[in-house]
């Protein structure tokens, strides 16, 4: 399934490309390319810099930055998006730079992926020697 969407989407992307070249003139239709490319790169650099903070802050607040990462990671995948040249590929992109809509993104993703892969599960087997836990103490120095 991933192979035919990867073949799909730059079959998509030409007829796109075909269409508003038709209906703009291809000069046009290339400075609409170009300008979405330069106006998504800024809005990265921006958005980029504000999910950093907000991770920092999230990790100096003693919270999981989890979702500030995802978010990162999200503005990754649209710069990415960004830099390949169509138009279907930039709307994916500017939907993944509007905030509410990448946290609903993230939100609906969260739902669906399955944590309980990611976790390691340790069991107590009769066969194994008993371990001894590891006992220490620790203190915040800030």
């Amino acid at each position: 399934m991933f192979y035919v969407i990867l073949l799909l989407i730059p079959v998509a992307e030409i007829a796109v490309f075909i269409q508003v070249g038709f209906r703009l003139g291809v000069v046009m239709t290339l400075l609409l390319v170009l300008a979405s490319a330069v106006f998504g790169i800024w809005l990265i650099r921006v958005q980029g810099f504000a999910a950093a903070t907000r991770v920092q802050a999230m990790i100096s607040r003693g919270e999981s930055p989890a979702l500030g990462m995802l978010e990162g990671l999200a503005l990754l995948a649209a710069g990415v998006l960004l830099l390949i040249p169509g138009f279907l590929t930039d709307v994916t992109a500017f939907v993944l730079l509007i905030p509410p809509l990448r946290r609903g993104i993230i939100r609906v993703y969260l739902r669906y992926v399955r944590l309980e892969d990611t976790v390691t599960h340790y069991s107590s087997r009769t066969d194994e020697p008993a371990r001894t836990p590891l006992e220490g103490e620790s203190r915040r120095e800030d």
